[in-house]
C-alpha cells in the first residue's frame, strides 16, 4: 500500500509498506477520508523527536478491511470513526479515568507518534472494539472525520473549562481547534463567548460557531478589552487554543479569580511556559489551570457522532482546502506553510 511518511526531521514523503495485519483484538481499516493537523506539522518539525519512515496523521475514517479473532462488535465492510485517540483501555491510566494517559503521560496517543498513523490506504487500530464507532447512515465520512480530534479536542477545552451556564468565555486562537472550543462554549450554556483572532476569515467562522464578541490581538491589547467586556472581572473561563507562552500568559492573566485556564495548545517548543506571578495571586488566586490530551474511545466518539446526526454542528465550514491522497505532498505542504488562508484540509482517498 502507499503511506505518506516522515522520512527524518523536516522531510517528508510516499513510500510503499506491506497492508497491516491485525492481531486478535485489533483491526485494519481501509481509509476513505482524512485531515491533516497542526501537529503533523509539530512532528515534522522534530516536535516528539527524530521519526524515520513513520506514516503522519491522526485523524480518519474508513470502512473495516479485517477484524482479529477476538472482535465482537464489528465486521468487514462497516463504516468507521476511529478516534486520533486509541488507549489501551487495561490500562492502570485508563481504569482511573484517564485513558489518554495510558502507558505513559500522552500514551493514548499512538497514530503518528509510537506507530503509523492513518495517512495511508490501510491502517491499524487497536482493541478495535473500544477504539472505533460506527458512523450513522445519515453521516457523511467527510462530516464525520471532524469528531476524530477536532470535535474532541475543542469540546474537551470547554468540559474542562468548568464554564457555569451563562459565564464568560475567551477562546484564544480561533484555528480548527479553537473554534471547536468556541462551539463547545456554546454548546455548554456560556453567556458570553469572546473570540481571540486577528484572520478575518476565522474571525467569520468564529462568529458562526458561537462567539459574541472578537478581539483582534494586532488592533488591541487582549488583556485590556477583555476585561471592558467583563465590567473588569475578567471570564470565568479562558481556554488557550494555540500553543504560545505569550497566549498562555494571557490566559492566565483574562482569568478572574476563581476562574478556570483550561489548556488544549500544544507546545511545541521552548522549555517553560510561564505563569505571569501577580496575575496568579502569586500563587494563591484560586486560578485552576486544567490540562488534556484529545479523548478517545469508542463512547466518546459515538457521543460526537450523535451531535453530528442531530444536525446541531456543521464541522465542514473548517474544510477550506480538498486534496485527493496523491496530492499528499501539495496537501501537508498547504497546511504546513498556512498558505491559500487556509483553515483544514481534506483528504480524500
Amino acid at each position: 500500500m502507499k503511506a505518506f511518511v516522515m522520512k527524518e526531521i523536516g522531510r517528508v514523503g510516499f513510500m510503499d509498506k506491506p497492508v497491516p495485519k491485525p492481531g486478535p483484538n485489533d483491526a485494519v481499516v481501509r481509509t476513505t477520508r482524512a485531515l491533516i493537523c497542526t501537529s503533523d506539522s509539530h512532528t515534522v518539525g522534530g516536535g516528539i523527536g527524530p521519526r524515520q519512515d513513520l506514516t503522519l496523521g491522526h485523524e480518519a475514517v474508513g470502512v473495516v478491511a479485517d477484524v482479529g479473532s477476538e472482535v465482537r462488535d464489528f465486521k468487514p465492510g462497516d463504516r468507521v470513526l476511529v478516534g486520533a485517540i486509541t488507549p489501551d483501555w487495561g490500562h492502570p491510566a485508563a481504569q482511573a479515568g484517564y485513558a489518554s494517559q495510558s502507558g505513559a503521560p500522552l500514551g493514548g496517543w499512538k497514530f503518528s507518534n509510537t506507530k503509523d498513523g492513518v495517512f495511508a490506504e490501510f491502517f491499524h487500530v487497536n482493541d478495535a472494539d473500544a477504539n472505533m464507532a460506527r458512523i450513522p447512515d445519515g453521516v457523511a465520512d467527510e462530516v464525520a472525520v471532524y469528531c476524530a480530534d477536532m470535535l474532541s479536542t475543542g469540546f474537551m477545552g470547554a468540559e474542562h473549562g468548568d464554564i457555569p451556564i451563562g459565564g464568560t468565555v475567551a477562546v484564544l486562537a480561533q484555528g480548527p481547534v479553537g473554534l471547536m472550543c468556541t462551539a463547545g462554549a456554546r454548546l455548554r450554556g456560556a453567556g458570553l463567548i469572546i473570540g481571540i483572532e486577528s484572520v478575518p476569515s476565522r474571525q467569520k467562522l468564529a462568529r458562526v460557531y458561537g462567539a459574541d464578541e472578537i478581539v483582534d490581538f494586532t488592533k488591541e491589547d487582549v488583556v485590556e478589552r477583555v476585561l471592558e467586556l467583563t465590567g473588569g472581572q475578567g471570564v470565568d473561563t479562558a481556554i488557550e487554543a494555540l500553543g504560545s507562552d505569550g497566549t498562555f500568559q494571557t490566559a492566565v492573566k483574562i482569568t478572574k479569580p476563581g476562574g478556570t485556564v483550561s489548556n488544549t495548545g500544544y507546545f511545541g517548543e521552548g522549555e517553560f511556559v510561564r505563569i505571569p506571578r501577580v496575575e496568579w495571586g502569586v500563587g494563591m488566586a484560586d486560578k485552576t489551570i486544567a490540562t488534556g490530551l484529545c479523548p478517545g474511545g469508542r463512547l466518546r466518539m459515538e457521543r460526537l457522532l450523535q451531535i453530528l446526526a442531530a444536525k446541531r454542528l456543521d464541522p465542514t465550514l473548517m474544510t477550506s482546502h480538498t486534496f485527493a491522497f496523491d496530492e499528499m505532498e501539495r496537501a501537508f505542504e498547504v497546511s504546513d506553510q498556512k498558505l491559500d488562508d487556509v483553515v483544514k484540509v481534506l483528504i480524500t482517498f
